[in-house]
């Protein structure tokens, strides 16, 4: 074997020599950022400029240029992810190539199938393995694409985010009733089987009914007429339906433009943020095998010039790669088993006659089956999990899963394994997960880890992980996507960029609220999306019930060095954890926390901390908190109605000062009250105005008397009702007296001090 340090110098030429060879050439990846390497090396290969990229990441304008100078033969060869993937027809193309195996066997049958789009004409293409962990995944791909063995399609089931975000722009064009509403979402396959307890949870989020005045700033988008049962949009509503609709996640990504160019157009493409922030004025980087030069970063977009020739740094894109099927996962383990069961003459036959391998990729494969078990004395396979252990070079114990299951199947597997030894020892490990298995590290363990560690129980599995999902980026990054799908958290800017950053600590801050109540509908969605979108959850269950029940065996060895299959995994640990800061995550998080209160007083002369703070900080703070500031004014009913949600109880006079045009408060009052939306109340002895979702809160506080005619919903007993009242208070307002608020609720000192210390 040729003992090449990287396998990219024999890949670049070999991808020349295809695309002269041919007229016109397309080459499919599974990343952008492998796109871009892969064009600029074959273009500085060949002298001239060959092949362009083709990414998501590049302006729409610019792909259908580059699609057009393919078509019309003007550029000869593509190299492109899935963004051509699917729904283009280019008769042109004569080949395709796949660098390294494709996610699953369907979408290597549409790459391939983007070959000789004329009558009679077979689609022609190369598949070209970056190790040889890879090649036993083609090999299992070609079979399974000759026998058109496509995995099942899965569509999302009751997807809350988009259910939100539809009955927004469904109410925005007409007012519906509940059932109506219900009769033609069911209608749609992802929600035929919608509970009703469900919808009426996102129709009270929609409405403003938060299970917390924590809530308080989300903006209610639809009014809900309990009694007539009956929906109607809010102010701005369709607006926001309109610009912040759809279900493309952001990511916080840099518009590339032209610099100089008119606005909206000289649009170039989109850089990852955490790229842009490494990148100063006067660099170059590459774009569609491109080169541009930054002449300006701003807020939402970096403006650059064309430096064709000049050399330029590699761009990078933060994302999330698909998990290997099952099914496919299934069919490598089939084909490993078999490959070892028979003669290598018959194999090398084999691979060559069914699966198109060349006889040195044949010949390659079943001596990297053979290594495999020289080392181990074992293969993973279909039926033979390995759990390999060796001891790092810093001492600490390693534990491999080796299975080909997945990461569909591996991912929550990695999190059950985190969960379950946590729990009996009360450590943190880390856990890396891959298509190709699970690694552990187990930190200062005098003996190796029980191979029982690393199989969770089936029946415990599912508990295992939804404990240890909400800890995870994974959940935190699909809460926040979900809050921006179900319009709680709209561009706040339509056609701008929104900084991750600025998205991430919002979503962060609603998560927080939201974690305590497990109904809210976006921690439902959040959960529903990584236990059936993300993970395979019935498939790892069945493969733990297979190792339970021994029809799937395991192999536990012992190594001094990783497995030829071992090793791919640990060079995808160490590459995940080698920029990790050096303190633990726990660590980290406690290190906030830790200030002694009454330290900190002696370390400052004995200062309260209260006297720390600017006073006129906390008059302009409290002016923003109680919607005072002009900026914060309501402008319309709609707004009058959060008022009430965020403030609680306020009279007609205070009313005024808090919107645009007092003159037209009591016309406001006067419809909110007969939309059953508001009501008024004496409390204190003077009439004051509340939202009907408080009334209850009032009622059980402070004995008001609520008008009839309110909806049940709004009539039932509230959990410490005075403590609600009193937390609303203190976080709408800056330190206040104990007898004030008495006073304001017209009850006593000591029953407002009661209600503090709940708190």
């Amino acid at each position: 074997a040729d003992a090449r340090s990287s396998i990219w110098p024999a890949i670049h030429p070999r991808l020349l020599e295809l695309i002269r060879e041919h007229r016109s050439t397309l080459i499919f990846v599974n990343s952008r950022r492998l796109a871009e390497r892969i064009a600029s090396a074959v273009n500085e290969l060949a002298g001239e400029e060959l092949v362009h990229a083709h990414h998501g990441s590049i302006a729409r304008e610019q792909r259908l240029r580059i699609e057009d100078d393919l078509k019309a033969g003007r550029l000869r060869a593509l190299v492109a992810t899935s963004s051509l993937e699917l729904g283009i027809d280019m008769g042109a193309i004569d080949l395709v190539v796949q660098v390294e195996a494709p996610p699953s066997v369907a979408s290597g049958m549409q790459r391939i199938g983007r070959a000789g789009h004329h009558i009679d004409t077979p689609s022609k293409g190369v598949i070209m393995p970056k190790f040889r962990g890879d090649l036993l995944a083609c090999a299992a791909l070609t079979e399974r694409m000759h026998a058109g063995a496509v995995e099942q399609s899965r569509y999302p089931r009751n997807p809350i985010d988009v259910l939100a975000q539809q009955i927004v722009a469904m109410v925005a064009v007409e007012p519906w009733t509940v059932d109506d509403l219900e009769r033609v979402v069911r209608r749609a396959a992802p929600f035929s089987d919608l509970a009703r307890p469900i919808l009426e949870g996102v129709l009270d989020m929609l409405s403003g009914r938060f299970p917390s005045d924590e809530f308080a700033e989300l903006r209610p988008r639809v009014v809900w007429d309990r009694v007539a049962n009956a929906l109607r949009s809010r102010e701005g509503a369709g607006r926001i339906a309109l610009t912040s609709g759809g279900t493309i996640p952001d990511r916080g990504l840099y518009g590339v433009f032209l610099v100089g160019a008119e606005p909206g157009k000289g649009r170039v493409g989109e850089l990852d943020e955490e790229m842009v922030f490494e990148t100063r004025q006067g660099e170059t980087f590459l774009l569609g095998a491109s080169t541009w030069r930054v002449e300006e970063i701003t807020h939402d977009r970096v403006l650059v010039s064309p430096a064709p020739g000049v050399p330029g740094k590699m761009p990078f894109w933060k994302g999330e790669a698909a998990g290997r099927p099952l099914e496919f996962g299934r069919a490598i383990g089939a084909l490993t088993r078999s490959l070892r069961a028979s003669d290598p003459a018959e194999g090398t036959r084999r691979l060559i006659e069914q699966h198109d391998l060349d006889e040195r990729a044949a010949r390659n494969l079943l001596q990297y089956l053979a290594d495999q078990y020289a080392a181990a004395g074992a293969v993973p396979d279909d039926r033979t999990i390995i759990v390999e252990r060796y001891v790092d070079e810093v001492g600490d114990w390693r534990v491999c899963v080796l299975t080909p299951f997945g990461g569909k199947v591996h991912a929550p597997w990695a999190m059950a394994i985190g969960a379950m030894v946590r729990e009996r020892s009360d450590i943190e490990i880390d856990v890396l997960w891959t298509d190709d298995g699970i690694v552990a590290r187990f930190p200062e363990a005098a003996a190796p880890p029980p191979a029982e560690v690393m199989l969770p129980d089936p029946d415990r599995a599912q508990d295992l992980v939804v404990a240890r999902l909400s800890e995870t980026p994974l959940f935190a990054a699909r809460f926040r996507e979900a809050a921006g799908r179900a319009l709680l958290l709209p561009r706040r800017f339509p056609g701008s960029r929104s900084p991750l950053w600025h998205t991430r600590r919002r979503a962060s801050e609603l998560m927080q609220v939201a974690s305590r109540f497990g109904s809210f509908p976006i921690i439902l969605e959040a959960y529903r999306e990584c236990l059936q979108d993300v993970f395979d959850m019935p498939a790892l269950i069945e493969v733990l019930r297979g190792i339970r029940s021994r029809d799937v065996r395991v192999v536990t060895v012992d190594s001094r060095t990783p497995s030829p299959f071992a090793a791919s995994l640990l060079f995808t640990y160490v590459g995940n954890f080698i920029y990790e800061g050096d303190a633990p995550l726990a660590e980290r998080r406690a290190q906030a926390l830790t200030v002694d209160p009454a330290q900190l007083r002696t370390l400052l002369g004995e200062a309260e901390l209260r006297e720390l703070l600017d006073a006129d900080a906390l008059a302009e703070l409290e002016l923003d908190l109680q919607h005072l500031a002009p900026d914060r004014a309501a402008r319309h009913a709609d707004g009058v109605h959060d008022l009430l949600l965020r403030l609680g109880d306020l009279t007609r006079d205070e009313l005024a000062t808090r919107v645009t045009d007092p003159t037209a408060v009591d016309d406001w009052l006067a419809a909110l009250e007969r939309e059953r939306r508001t009501i008024s109340l004496v409390i204190a002895g003077e009439t004051r105005h509340i939202a009907a979702e408080d009334a209850a809160r009032y009622r059980d506080a402070l004995g008001a008397v609520v008008p009839p005619g309110l909806p049940d919903a709004f009539l039932a007993s509230s959990e410490r009702p005075l403590a609600s009242l009193v937390r609303r208070w203190a976080r709408t307002h800056g330190p206040f007296g104990v007898a004030d608020l008495a006073r304001r609720l017209g009850l006593s000192t000591r029953l407002v001090l009661d209600a503090l210390r709940d708190l």
